[in-house]
Protein backbone atom coordinates (compact mmCIF):
# COMPACT_ATOMS: atom_id res chain seq x y z
CA UNK A 1 0.00 0.00 0.00
CA UNK A 2 1.34 3.42 -0.84
CA UNK A 3 1.77 6.17 1.68
CA UNK A 4 -1.27 8.18 2.65
CA UNK A 5 -1.76 10.91 0.07
CA UNK A 6 -4.25 13.74 0.57
CA UNK A 7 -7.55 13.39 -1.29
CA UNK A 8 -8.91 16.56 -2.89
CA UNK A 9 -12.11 17.73 -1.27
CA UNK A 10 -14.95 19.40 -3.14
CA UNK A 11 -16.78 22.31 -1.60
CA UNK A 12 -20.50 21.72 -1.22
CA UNK A 13 -22.97 24.60 -1.51
CA UNK A 14 -24.61 23.21 1.66
CA UNK A 15 -21.35 23.11 3.62
CA UNK A 16 -20.48 20.49 6.22
CA UNK A 17 -22.91 19.38 8.90
CA UNK A 18 -22.22 20.86 12.31
CA UNK A 19 -19.36 19.04 14.00
CA UNK A 20 -18.52 16.83 10.99
CA UNK A 21 -14.73 16.61 10.88
CA UNK A 22 -14.40 13.51 8.67
CA UNK A 23 -11.81 13.65 5.93
CA UNK A 24 -11.92 11.57 2.73
CA UNK A 25 -9.43 8.72 2.54
CA UNK A 26 -8.16 7.10 -0.66
CA UNK A 27 -8.85 3.39 -1.12
CA UNK A 28 -5.83 1.18 -0.50
CA UNK A 29 -5.92 -0.05 -4.15
CA UNK A 30 -6.39 3.39 -5.70
CA UNK A 31 -2.83 3.53 -7.10
CA UNK A 32 -3.29 0.09 -8.71
CA UNK A 33 -6.48 1.35 -10.41
CA UNK A 34 -4.59 4.42 -11.67
CA UNK A 35 -1.90 2.11 -13.07
CA UNK A 36 -4.58 0.21 -15.05
CA UNK A 37 -6.01 3.45 -16.45
CA UNK A 38 -2.53 4.61 -17.46
CA UNK A 39 -1.90 1.25 -19.17
CA UNK A 40 -4.93 1.89 -21.40
CA UNK A 41 -3.05 4.78 -23.01
CA UNK A 42 0.37 3.12 -23.40
CA UNK A 43 0.17 1.46 -26.80
CA UNK A 44 -1.91 -1.65 -27.49
CA UNK A 45 -4.28 -2.09 -24.51
CA UNK A 46 -4.53 -5.85 -25.17
CA UNK A 47 -0.82 -6.07 -24.32
CA UNK A 48 -0.41 -3.32 -21.72
CA UNK A 49 -3.50 -3.75 -19.51
CA UNK A 50 -3.41 -7.42 -18.39
CA UNK A 51 -0.35 -7.09 -16.10
CA UNK A 52 -1.50 -4.02 -14.15
CA UNK A 53 -5.08 -5.35 -14.04
CA UNK A 54 -3.89 -8.63 -12.53
CA UNK A 55 -2.13 -6.70 -9.74
CA UNK A 56 -5.19 -4.49 -9.24
CA UNK A 57 -7.44 -7.55 -8.95
CA UNK A 58 -5.05 -9.17 -6.46
CA UNK A 59 -5.09 -5.96 -4.43
CA UNK A 60 -8.90 -5.77 -4.38
CA UNK A 61 -9.23 -9.40 -3.28
CA UNK A 62 -6.50 -9.15 -0.63
CA UNK A 63 -7.01 -8.27 3.00
CA UNK A 64 -5.76 -4.88 4.24
CA UNK A 65 -2.01 -5.09 4.71
CA UNK A 66 -1.62 -8.04 2.30
CA UNK A 67 -1.63 -6.07 -0.96
CA UNK A 68 0.78 -7.16 -3.74
CA UNK A 69 4.28 -5.69 -3.37
CA UNK A 70 5.21 -5.69 -7.07
CA UNK A 71 6.17 -2.25 -8.42
CA UNK A 72 3.73 -0.24 -10.49
CA UNK A 73 4.04 -0.80 -14.23
CA UNK A 74 3.32 2.69 -15.58
CA UNK A 75 3.00 5.02 -12.60
CA UNK A 76 6.14 6.82 -11.51
CA UNK A 77 5.62 5.97 -7.84
CA UNK A 78 7.83 4.11 -5.40
CA UNK A 79 6.89 0.44 -5.02
CA UNK A 80 4.41 -0.21 -2.23
CA UNK A 81 5.79 -1.09 1.18
CA UNK A 82 4.24 -3.09 3.96
CA UNK A 83 3.86 -1.41 7.28
CA UNK A 84 5.74 -3.23 10.00
CA UNK A 85 3.49 -4.99 12.45
CA UNK A 86 4.55 -4.49 16.06
CA UNK A 87 3.88 -7.46 18.29
CA UNK A 88 3.68 -6.77 21.99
Amino acid sequence: MSEERPVPRRVSPWGLPEGDKREPKAHRCNDRAEDVVQACFEGNPFKTVPGPFKLFWQCMRSKPGEEPMEPYTYLQLDPPKRAEVKLE
